[in-house]
């Protein structure tokens, strides 16, 4: 879930003007398969990105594009001063 979190936090704070930023509000994953080997890739996608708050999923796909775990993120987007 470090993966999921880590990749949405990235993408949030690119999706925020100068003067915000974005801190997490709750997050979930479920885990479909184990990845036995190779490598995993995380994929952020912007569900909702409004003024107060940000959705987001994630993927988590092995080498071979067989999803390893479904995540979903909720982040608030405050004023930087504010943090």
């Amino acid at each position: 879930m470090v993966l999921a979190e880590t990749v949405a936090s990235v993408a949030g704070a690119m999706a925020v003007p100068d003067g915000k930023v974005t801190v997490g509000l709750d997050i979930n994953a479920n885990h479909v398969r184990a990845a036995r080997d190779g490598y995993v890739h995380a994929t952020a996608r912007a569900e909702q990105l409004g003024r107060t708050t940000q959705v987001w999923t994630i993927r988590i796909e092995d080498d071979a594009g067989k999803l390893i775990c479904l995540s979903r993120m909720t982040a608030a987007v405050i004023d930087a001063a504010a943090r």
